[in-house]
């Protein structure tokens, strides 16, 4: 119903002439008249949450799915009306099973929660205020290895123990064995003894032994798994390290997760599935061959990716060429396939040590913006809103939420035991709320206008290089019969760009967006659009 009459608000307003004024009014329609339009389907806005940093609701100092249950409203708050919360619609979590680390990317139980995080109940809670939201929740499935003190790989060694020098095991008296890479010709550094005998198992790391995807019984095994967290309500799920399920081997990879996927569609075709490949574009983009929804573009990612590379060199061409190759490459392998963007994950130095200088924060925001408005499944760092600071080892690129400035405050969690003292560049989300001007609300704008216009995620792109100079973005996005373009500048300076009405037709302002205090995006008579310095407008028919 709420989508209904959003509908029919738009046609009021177009019917009314609300908001289509003359050109020089343009910028003093406000976004929020504009009524969100988001399809039920599997395109997203999803944020990625570590749940140990994000909100503790116990005061041990540990993060729980109590604390992020009350915290969904901040990233939705399921009424299309209000305008307090975030705007993300789907929810990554990162590993909830039972671990012995805090990144918990060990599994010792595939059908528990971990209790630093709670309990089974507190999961189901969690996902039952999801529902009530529309916000879908994937759950990262680590199935390139587990710990060493799962059930199955200590079951497997003590089997091993018990056998005579020079015995094989026999796989109906331990079926274990079989989960497991075991020899007793190590090959490699990456081959470990089973202290006491002459047994060898593969891992990258000692205490997270490998498993034998090509098993049948544990196929059969994660084909459980996957069919029990379903019927808890997760909508898909992330895949983690799929580029190690068979280190160098790219087919057999790919093979793996053409099996994974069939069974997940076969419970439910509108699962979403998105996979880890961490590696160069060209042998990524094989991976759709899989049948799988989405692969995570590391292309555009990080310090060294096109969206950071574009900034440095104020190149929006750069940028708006980029998505246009994606989609390009992509669909040529996979009609059907859902780019995965993302800026920054829980792997990675955070954004905001990649821009020094006067345009820092401007930079900072941008490189958000480009993120966002890209297409697909747009995928947020948890803090990455609020340019949150951590980098060097791993615990400090997932400190607490910066929800306050002060430690005390109720909810605030420790951090990982072994991260250093993280301090942040940018307020606290207190302090960015009170702020017009912060990073927060700059983020808040960006998804708005994302979650305003479907023409942004599942847009067809084509660029607009007669418009333009290099250091303008211009595309335009067609869907469903409606086009939008997109203009940002990646200058230091004010830039201006002619739409010639007569080539493109009658464009309006739908979104309006400064990186810069006391700037302004203006729309002239003859359709020339002013851009201040780090800016981003979205104009629609």
């Amino acid at each position: 119903m709420k989508k209904f009459l959003a509908m029919m608000l738009a046609v009021t307003l177009f019917l009314t002439g609300c908001g289509t004024g003359e050109n020089g009014q343009q910028k003093e329609e406000k976004e929020n008249e504009i009524p969100l339009n988001i399809i039920d389907d599997k395109y997203r806005n999803y944020y990625e949450v570590f749940v140990y940093s994000f909100y503790d609701s116990d005061g041990d100092g540990i993060g729980d799915l109590k604390g992020l249950t009350e915290k969904l409203d901040y990233i939705n708050d399921g009424d299309d009306t209000t305008d307090t919360d975030l705007g993300m619609n789907g929810i990554w979590l990162m590993p909830i099973m039972p671990s012995d680390t805090y990144h918990k990317y060990d599994v010792k139980d595939y059908y528990d929660i971990d209790k630093d995080y709670g309990t089974m109940d507190d999961f189901k809670a969690f996902m039952e205020e999801c529902n009530k939201r529309d916000i879908h929740v994937i759950i990262d499935l680590v199935i390139n290895h587990t710990s060493s003190n799962n059930e199955w790989f200590v079951s497997a060694t003590n089997y091993l123990k018990s056998l005579e020098f020079g015995v094989e095991p026999d796989i109906s008296a331990c079926p274990y064995v079989e989960y497991y890479n075991f020899t007793r010709e190590p090959q490699g550094d990456s081959y470990y003894n089973v202290s006491g005998t002459d047994w060898y198992y593969e891992a990258h790391w000692s205490s997270m032994p490998d498993l034998n995807l090509g098993c049948e019984a544990l196929r059969k095994e994660i084909e459980d798994i996957v069919s029990y967290w379903m019927d808890l309500g997760v909508a898909g799920f992330r895949l983690d390290a799929a580029k190690e399920y068979y280190s160098g081997q790219t087919s057999k990879n790919i093979e793996t997760l053409a099996w994974f996927n069939d069974y997940v569609k076969g419970i439910d075709q509108d699962a979403y599935i998105v996979a880890e490949v961490w590696t160069e574009f060209g042998t990524l983009s094989q991976y759709y061959e899989s049948g799988i929804d989405s692969v995570f573009n590391f292309a555009f990612a990080d310090s060294g990716g096109i969206i950071t590379n574009s900034i440095y060199q104020a190149n929006g061409q750069k940028y708006g060429k980029g998505t246009v190759t994606v989609q390009e490459k992509l669909s040529a392998i996979n009609p059907d396939y859902i780019d995965a963007p993302f800026y920054i994950n829980h792997d990675m130095a955070r954004a905001a040590g990649f821009f020094n200088g006067d345009f820092a924060v401007q930079q900072l925001k941008m490189a958000g913006a480009m993120n966002l408005l890209m297409s697909g499944n747009a995928f947020l760092y948890y803090g990455e809103e609020l340019g949150m600071s951590g980098s060097g080892r791993d615990e400090n690129k997932r400190a607490p939420m910066y929800w306050s400035s002060d430690e005390s405050t109720e909810g605030m969690c420790d951090g990982p035991s072994a991260m250093e003292t993280v301090k942040h560049k940018y307020g606290s989300l207190e302090e960015q709320m009170e702020d017009e001007n912060s990073i927060y609300n700059f983020y808040k704008e960006i998804i708005k206008i994302r979650n305003q216009n479907p023409e942004v995620a599942r847009g067809t792109v084509t660029c607009l290089d007669e418009v333009t100079d290099t250091n303008i973005c211009a595309v335009k996005k067609e869907y469903n019969g409606s086009d939008i373009v997109i203009l940002m500048n990646l200058a230091k300076e004010e830039k201006s760009v002619l739409l010639d009405q007569t080539v493109y037709g009658e464009y309006k302002i739908v979104g309006a967006v400064e990186a810069t205090e006391g700037t302004e995006i203006k729309m002239q008579e003859d359709n020339t659009i002013v851009l201040p310095a780090y800016s981003v407008v979205v104009l629609k028919k």
